[in-house]
Formats: C-alpha cells, sequence, structure tokens
C-alpha cells in the first residue's frame, strides 16, 4: 500500500466526509485546535522562562514542571485529537503542504527536546532547582523549546495560507 493509497482512504473515510460537509465541523475543530495550541504553548512558556532564568515567582523548577504538565498533556491530547481530525478532512493536501511537514518536524523536535532534558538534566534538579540561573543545558532547553513551540505557531497559522484546498 502506497502512501497515496492511505491518504485517498483516509480522506474517503465517513468522519472526513462529515467534517468536509458539516459548515461547522472544520472552524469548530480548528477552534478547538488553537485553544489546545494555546494552553500547550502557554504551561511550556511558563516552565522555558524559569528554566532560561526568569523566576518571577516563587515556585521551583521542579514544582512547576510537576504542577503544569498534566495541563500540557491534556492540552497536547486535544491538539492531536482536533490536528487529526482537521488533517483527515484534507489529507491529501495536508501531506503535500510543506508547511504541515515542516510544523511536524518542529514537533518532533521539541518532543526530542524534551525527552533530552528530563532523561538528563532534570535528573539533577535537585543540584540547581532554587537557583536564580538554572545550568547551562536547562538554559539551552528551555530557549530551544521556546524557539521550536513559537516555530509550530508562526507554521499552523501559515498552513491555512498555504493549503491547497482539494474538498
Amino acid at each position: 500500500m502506497t502512501l497515496q493509497t492511505t491518504l485517498q482512504q483516509i480522506y474517503d473515510l465517513p468522519l472526513s466526509n462529515a467534517i468536509r460537509e458539516n459548515v461547522n465541523a472544520f472552524p469548530l475543530l480548528e477552534s478547538l485546535h488553537v485553544l489546545a495550541i494555546t494552553l500547550v504553548f502557554g504551561t511550556i512558556l511558563i516552565v522555558d522562562l524559569r528554566l532560561v532564568g526568569y523566576a518571577s515567582h516563587r515556585r521551583s523548577t521542579n514544582r512547576l514542571i510537576t504542577e503544569l504538565l498534566p495541563f500540557t498533556w491534556v492540552a497536547f491530547g486535544l491538539a492531536i485529537i482536533s490536528g487529526g481530525l482537521l488533517f483527515a478532512s484534507n489529507a491529501m493536501a495536508y501531506a503535500a503542504n510543506t508547511e504541515f511537514r515542516l510544523k511536524l518536524l518542529m514537533i518532533a523536535a521539541a518532543g526530542i527536546n524534551m525527552a533530552i532534558f528530563h532523561v538528563s538534566t532534570q535528573r539533577t534538579i535537585d543540584q540547581w532547582d532554587e537557583d536564580a540561573t538554572p545550568p547551562f543545558a536547562a538554559r539551552a532547553a528551555g530557549v530551544l523549546s521556546l524557539l521550536l513551540w513559537t516555530a509550530v505557531i508562526f507554521l499552523g497559522r501559515w498552513i491555512g495560507f498555504t493549503l491547497d484546498v482539494l474538498f
């Protein structure tokens, strides 16, 4: 089975067709997707700003991570579901869209950055958690995360202006 065949099968799903045919479905899904990404970015922004040394509140980095991570994951799950449904409504066009593919690449890079942080720098968090200036590795992870998630948002917005609509 080829990628084109798989994309066509996704496009032909009854759910995909329902999203295309219902005048409210796509705008509703897009709004949910934007709200979810806003929450993802907002919670990540709070932690990343703490990682780069902007401690505007009295919470430690570890406490921020512990308190905000559940909200981030729920919002990310909602973004994946709503984004997946948006994709299904026009799978072939999205798959061919450069900005969409770059957005997925940036999300993957952000995930890798997060994973590296969690398996390396976060393991020593008890040594630097209360410091005003976290170690270089933590600051680098925070800056990279901010850049990657900002790119995700910009690319996501550009998709709407560069997508070849195949309805």
